[in-house]
C-alpha cells in the first residue's frame, strides 16, 4: 500500500480510526451544542426574563437564533478539522503519552 506524507495509509480505515472518527463526531456535536444554547441562552435571556421594548424582544430571539447557529457550524467545523489536522489522534490520547518524569 502507498503511504501519503505523514505515514498513514491510503484507503481502508482501522477499526480503532473509525472508533477515533466516530467520538470525535459526537464530542463535536455535543460541545457545539452547548456552547450554543449558552449563547443563545445569554442573547435572548434579557428579553425572556425582562419587560423589554417590544422591538427589542422582536430583534433579540431571531439574532440569538442566528448567533446560536453560527456558533454551532464553527465549532463544529474547528473541532473535526483539529481532529484531521492533528493525525487522528488528540493530544494526550493513547499512544500520545510520554514516560512518567
Amino acid at each position: 500500500m502507498e503511504h501519503t506524507g505523514q505515514g498513514r495509509r491510503q484507503g481502508r480505515r482501522t477499526q480503532a480510526e473509525r472508533d477515533a472518527m466516530t467520538v470525535e463526531i459526537g464530542y463535536a456535536l455535543l460541545s457545539a451544542a452547548f456552547a450554543a444554547a449558552v449563547v443563545f441562552g445569554a442573547v435572548a435571556g434579557p428579553a425572556l426574563l425582562f419587560a423589554l421594548p417590544d422591538p427589542v424582544e422582536r430583534a433579540l430571539l431571531p439574532c440569538a437564533a442566528v448567533v446560536a447557529v453560527v456558533l454551532f457550524a464553527v465549532r463544529v467545523v474547528s473541532v473535526l478539522v483539529r481532529f484531521h489536522q492533528g493525525g487522528g489522534t488528540r493530544p494526550g490520547g493513547p499512544g500520545r503519552t510520554g514516560p512518567a518524569a
